[in-house]
């Protein structure tokens, strides 16, 4: 498994790109490569959990998806994870 961890700031673009990320990402979730993915409570940022093989499955759902992109989404980090209990 993979996450994604992203910091936001109050970009105006941010928060009118969201609704279209959030259509791919529950695409994503009916396919089985999204596992769970939200917001931080304070909106600072949000966590992604991917079920991947590997870095280059990772690296294709961040190019597919503009949000990644967007004034005010940052990916503070892309990690490989080792999950003990799903």
């Amino acid at each position: 498994m993979w996450i994604i961890e992203l910091s936001f700031t109050p970009a105006a673009e941010r928060l009118a790109a969201r609704p279209a990320h959030r259509v791919l990402l529950t695409q994503l979730h009916e396919q089985g490569v999204v596992k769970t993915a939200g917001p931080f409570a304070d909106d600072s940022g949000a966590l992604i959990v991917l079920d991947a093989p590997d870095r280059e499955t990772v690296d294709d759902v961040i190019a597919a998806d503009p949000y990644f992109r967007t004034e005010g989404v940052t990916i503070a980090a892309v990690r490989e994870w080792s999950p003990i209990l799903t």
